[in-house]
């Protein structure tokens, strides 16, 4: 069902336009990942949907009876509520149906006007069924599910709001929406201030709904989990691409070498015709020149394709460490009574590439400054192998004097192989050009500042590269562009990051803060994912008893406890799993096959339906055990 229709949208500052005619549909279901350039105009887009007299031109046309609603990027809240009367908000409409419900019958039981009771009567249904399509008899359920999937823990939920961070509060906001289920859900930077193991419950949850949605994020990973097209602004336009990231990468590089092979065989074409047209335009093959002028004018002219570029990074030749970079032997660390990890051990090879990844506060980078050697491990020791020389991003980019220009900030020494020429042409492959270099560095943006702290780095020669979160204020393309340094680099690189999609790009070898001690996983982030898949699956599968081999006469503890999930028969709810166990089969059987391999599409549409369908049984059992328990 179409929801959204935004037809020529257009929204300038003074005579430069952000975008110009943009038009799109949002329908039912569609995950619609917005991408493109820092300042490309990608939430003022967001924020002229929601509020269209913020356009110069164009119609935005929500579809009769839709809700939208857009994630705000500040938070604003009552006084003296606490997070859970917040979240449960979202629900207002409800519980005063609810209300309404209840008056209804009180009315109902005791009218003696025939008149009366049918119009009671048909008021109270019309309510219940309200109430039970939108299963308003688990709303707390419903809040406690949100807020403990974005990480709030049971004793935070009536905590007052104003004791929180700035980024939980935002997690708070992220709550509201998801309880809310507006038809068209606007999303800008959703992820931000989660953690991965939030974020992938995040992705699980979007990846469920229903509704239709925009996302607007620099999380590759999360754009692939979620999104099934793709949207980039670029250059005021804009250019639709089904699938996820990784599919829109794909076809968009596709469609820019077509078009560019199109662009140089038309361009040789004119040239010989116009060479041709040059040397003919006069004597016995005047004609033949003219006819093919005309032809010319009648050509459509192909533009030269563009396409959305990083920075120019590249490391240089560096010199050669000690075989072995560092070596770590039964590491602990502690603060009092906190232990942040221990036992952990671990020798990093020259050329290898560390990831280093776990929650906020874990120790990531208390274990950066114990390899730099500004701090010292509660327990153990660490070996800095033979001419190491090191070079630290540090998450803040302490690294630049913010009192300095930008020029100055990255040049560390002038000298005679480092001109001021020469040091303006690299900030400039940087995209840091123009007066921007004579600015002081406490001026620049948080994107402009990482790309200065790269290119100090890429001066440095440092032969071992440690990144506390390189990607932070980055968008898509400088990543991808530090990416591709990073893999060419001749050195060793140790990287604390929270982005998955860089993980999985560079590293070959990951630290895990997952409980006190620290796990090794040798590979990248996807290995780390198989791994953690299969042990779920393996510890399932333990776990697991079906239902068909609970005894019938077993007693039963039938102590109240609040239900999770609607009423329903157990024998309907046996019918659905059965039901879906067939699906399950029916797509591994599927899966098995040699030609579902050789159309992309339809594979990874089998198999988003099997991760379905299998999330959809582990809810059935559940449902099914407090069926009954509690019918």
């Amino acid at each position: 069902m179409l929801l959204l229709s935004c037809t020529n949208l257009s929204r300038g500052y003074d005579s430069t336009p952000l975008f110009e005619e943009v038009s799109f549909e949002i329908h039912t279901g569609d995950r619609v990942g917005f991408v493109g350039p820092n300042g490309a105009g990608k939430t003022t887009l967001l924020q002229s949907i929601v509020d269209p007299i913020l356009l110069d031109v164009g119609k935005v046309q929500l579809h009769a009876g839709s809700r939208m609603n857009l994630l705000s990027q500040v938070a604003e809240f009552p006084a003296g509520r606490t997070i859970f009367e917040e979240a449960k908000s979202a629900f207002d409409e409800l519980i005063a149906a609810q209300d309404e419900f209840v008056r209804v019958a009180e009315l109902l039981a005791v009218v003696t006007v025939e008149s009366e009771r049918k119009q009671l009567a048909a008021q109270y249904d019309r309510l219940h069924e309200l109430l039970e399509t939108q299963s308003a008899y688990t709303l707390d359920n419903r809040v406690e599910e949100v807020l403990s999937g974005l990480g709030f823990l049971e004793a935070d939920y009536h905590r007052a709001i104003d004791t929180f961070s700035g980024g939980q509060q935002r997690r708070l906001l992220l709550a509201k929406m998801l309880l809310a289920a507006p038809d068209v859900m606007l999303l800008d930077e959703p992820s931000n201030h989660l953690d991965i193991a939030t974020t992938r419950w995040l992705e699980e949850y979007l990846s469920r709904q229903p509704q239709g949605m925009i996302v607007i994020s620099h999380d590759r990973f999360f754009l692939d989990k979620v999104c099934n097209r793709v949207i980039e602004l670029h250059e005021r336009k804009i250019t639709a691409y089904p699938g996820n990231y990784s599919q829109y990468v794909r076809l968009r590089d596709e469609k820019y070498d077509r078009v560019m092979k199109e662009y140089v065989a038309q361009k040789e074409y004119i040239e010989k015709q116009e060479d041709y047209i040059r040397r003919t335009h006069y004597g016995q093959l005047a004609k033949q020149a003219q006819s093919r002028m005309k032809s010319l004018d009648k050509i459509e002219r192909t533009d030269k394709p563009t396409k959305v570029s990083g920075p120019s990074i590249r490391f240089g030749d560096v010199s050669r460490s000690g075989d072995v970079v560092f070596h770590a032997e039964d590491l602990s660390k502690s603060y009092g009574d906190n232990m942040l990890f221990k036992d952990l051990s671990f020798d990093i090879k020259r050329g290898k590439r560390l990831g280093i990844l776990g929650p906020n506060g874990c120790g990531k980078t208390t274990l950066l400054k114990i390899l730099l050697g500004e701090e010292e491990p509660t327990e153990g020791k660490v070996h800095r192998g033979h001419l190491v020389q090191i070079g630290y991003l540090d998450q803040h980019l302490k690294m630049l004097n913010e009192e300095q220009t930008l020029l100055r900030a990255v040049w560390p020494e002038p000298d005679a192989t480092l001109t001021e020429q020469k040091m303006r042409d690299l900030l400039g492959s940087f995209g840091l050009q123009g007066e921007i270099v004579e600015q002081q560095v406490k001026s620049l943006s948080g994107g402009e500042r990482s790309r200065a702290a790269l290119a100090r780095l890429t001066v440095e020669g440092a032969n071992v590269l440690i990144l506390d979160e390189p990607t932070n204020h980055l968008d898509i393309w400088a990543c991808d562009s530090l990416e591709a340094a990073l893999k060419s680099f001749e050195g060793t690189l140790i990287c604390v990051s929270h982005d998955r999609y860089f993980l999985n790009r560079v590293a070959d070898l990951l630290i895990v803060f997952e409980g006190p001690r620290p796990e090794m996983v040798f590979g990248n982030f996807d290995t780390y994912e198989l791994l953690r898949a299969n042990r779920a699956n393996a510890a399932a599968k333990d776990k697991k008893e079906p239902p068909r081999e609970v005894k019938a006469n077993a007693p039963i503890d039938k102590r109240k406890r609040r239900r999770k999930f609607p009423y329903r028969k157990v024998h309907e709810i046996e019918r659905s799993i059965a039901e879906c166990e067939v699906q399950i089969a029916e797509r591994d059987t599927t899966l098995q096959g040699v030609d579902i391999y050789r159309d992309p599409a339809k594979l990874k549409q089998t198999m988003s339906e099997l991760e379905r369908a299998k999330a959809n049984l582990a809810q059935l059992y559940e449902h099914w055990e407090e069926a009954v328990e509690l019918n």
